[in-house]
């Protein structure tokens, strides 16, 4: 089990006693040792190999021997019976927004409920109203809630798919039963929302292979299981399946089961307009198989370029390999730099010169500090006052690291009115600004979006942050007209940020490609409030590559020098 897989568990445990009703104290040790783990740059399984986690402060003999039970057998039957011993119901509820543990007991304590559908009849009849502190608002953002658990339940962020999908690959690969495997589905294509896990694999034990798969230890249940295909639970709940075709069926076996649906029916009605079909067991011209020994081959036979996974999605891909126009989409190690990082000034949990140490052991040239502004008092948003502070520590931080350059931002709300916080004689003192909307999120279509075209047209924006405020499975993006909001940042020389965090990617890829053909350019940043979620920058990168972006289309692909040129 990995360090992030680690520190979920820890903070879900701390949930769970709180939902007990146990000592605030209790809840609050696993919380820290989440934290501390989070900042600690070690990596666990070295951690727990040389014995050092009872020398980190705060982690006694029993927290340093469930990490240990953890890492080495990926389960803790401490967190298993915490899990048993509360409905389901109440677990289900945590992922219902504003619904934190001490409301769930107090519902549960008072009227005995213990499911969403009891919870969803209660409010219905106003029932939770008679509770202290439930009003008629927080009743309706728990409908809302439920609704959207309701939506949502059955469909998981790509990390979480990625992580597992990796796994399960490894052991395949490990075990020399295969001789190809690959995932495929909408993981390969790198869709920020996935339903499921795909792997495919080819093999001369396929029986073997079923046995392998269906016995890894994160299988909770066996669906079915078959010689070319099976099919179980994860433990979180979600499905996964697995493939076995024979080695010459590889390639049309994993361009058929990548997808999408609506990229295979577009290339098969090609295809029959040359006679030629196609299906996830090869391809066919009179009854005869034309050979491909991989993809490259199949896109070849009809005279195209190789189309990359995170394109198949019916979007123009097919038409534009056939004419050889295809983008060169961006690669990670194009980028040079990273913005919107949020430091210890406000809600980040890092130093300055922790995240710069980070920038430069990962190749970066240059960071673009941005703390929340004033008005964001619940994310400790900066005064006048810390922000020349922080201004000051930035100069010199800059003397000391000469081969690297850090870069005076903020995040500044967008205000209601559409006005950034500060006044002019603050906002002209920082190299560059993220504007960005974090409160007021229901205004209809219309208001939201003059408020943000007139933030656009404030001389000090340079870059718009996360453009919709969609977070994914949780809030669906505020009322916006997003052509409209396209046409005005390039016609200000606003950058459009691609949010990387795994939980927003905002952004989303469906609008990039118009955005890019007008012209538009954009900004990969991680939103990053500490030193690991640098990480978030890759699936910046995936969906970046879904929405046929280039390296000249991210500012951040530029060198030092061009990038100060872009906010002066």
């Amino acid at each position: 089990m990995n360090k992030s897989e680690v520190i979920k568990i820890l903070n879900e445990i701390g949930l769970l006693l709180e939902i007990k009703g146990e000592n605030f104290f209790k809840s609050k040790a696993y919380y820290d040792a989440a934290k501390k783990l989070e900042v600690i740059q070690d990596d666990i399984d070295t951690l727990v190999q040389e014995n050092r986690l009872s020398s980190i402060k705060g982690f006694g003999k029993a927290l340093t021997s469930k990490i240990t039970e953890l890492v080495t057998t990926g389960e803790l039957q401490y967190y298993n019976r915490l899990k048993e011993s509360i409905p389901q119901g109440l677990i289900k509820m945590l992922r219902i927004p504003g619904l934190g543990p001490k409301k769930i007991m107090t519902i549960y304590k008072n009227f005995g409920i213990s499911t969403m559908e009891e919870l969803r009849e209660a409010c219905e009849k106003d029932r939770l109203l008679d509770l202290p502190r439930f009003s008629k608002k927080t009743q309706d953002k728990i409908l809302e809630g439920i609704e959207n658990y309701n939506k949502y339940s059955e469909q998981f962020h790509y990390p979480i798919g990625e992580v597992l999908a990796q796994e399960l690959l490894d052991q395949l690969r490990e075990s020399s039963l295969v001789l190809r495997c690959e995932i495929a589905g909408s993981l390969r294509r790198k869709k920020e929302i996935l339903k499921d896990i795909d792997l495919l694999a080819s093999s001369n034990k396929p029986n073997e292979v079923m046995d392998l798969f269906t016995s890894h230890h994160y299988v909770k249940e066996i669906v079915n299981k078959g010689e070319t295909k099976s099919s179980v639970v994860l433990q979180n709940g979600m499905n996964a399946d697995i493939r076995v075709v024979k080695d010459s069926q590889f390639p049309y076996a994993l361009h058929h089961f990548t997808g999408s649906k609506e990229h295979n029916t577009a290339l098969r009605h090609l295809a029959k307009k040359q006679g030629i079909k196609i299906n996830e067991y090869g391809m066919f011209k009179d009854d005869e198989l034309i050979i491909c020994h991989n993809e490259e081959d199949i896109f070849n036979v009809f005279d195209m370029q190789y189309i990359e996974p995170e394109l198949r999605e019916n979007y123009g891909e097919l038409q534009a390999a056939k004419k050889h126009i295809l983008p060169c989409l961006v690669t990670e190690n194009e980028l040079k730099g990273v913005f919107h990082v949020h430091t210890d000034y406000s809600d980040g949990n890092a130093s300055i010169e922790q995240l710069v140490r980070e920038c430069i052991n990962r190749g970066y040239d240059y960071l673009g500090i941005t703390d929340h502004s004033r008005t964001a008092i619940y994310a400790g948003g900066m005064t006048v006052d810390d922000v020349r502070r922080q201004h000051e520590e930035i100069d010199k931080l800059n003397e000391k690291y000469k081969d690297f350059l850090i870069l005076k931002g903020i995040e500044s709300d967008i205000l209601p009115d559409g006005s950034l916080d500060y006044d002019e004689g603050i906002l002209s003192t920082f190299d560059f600004i993220i504007g960005s909307v974090h409160s007021v999120f229901k205004m209809d279509e219309n208001k939201m979006t003059a408020r943000i075209l007139k933030a656009i047209s404030n001389p000090y924006m340079n870059i718009l942050g996360h453009p919709t405020g969609r977070l994914l499975l949780s809030r669906k993006g505020y009322k916006i007209n997003m052509e409209e909001i396209i046409k005005a940042s390039i016609e200000s020389d606003v950058y459009i940020e691609i949010n990387a965090n795994p939980y927003r990617l905002d952004l989303d890829w469906r609008y990039m490609k118009k955005a890019k053909d007008r012209g538009g350019r954009f900004v990969i940043s991680p939103d990053a409030h500490s030193v690991k979620e640098f990480d978030y920058m890759r699936y910046g990168i995936n969906v970046a590559r879904k929405g046929w972006l280039e390296k000249k289309d991210i500012i951040n692909t530029l060198t030092v020098n061009e990038i100060v040129k872009c906010f002066n």
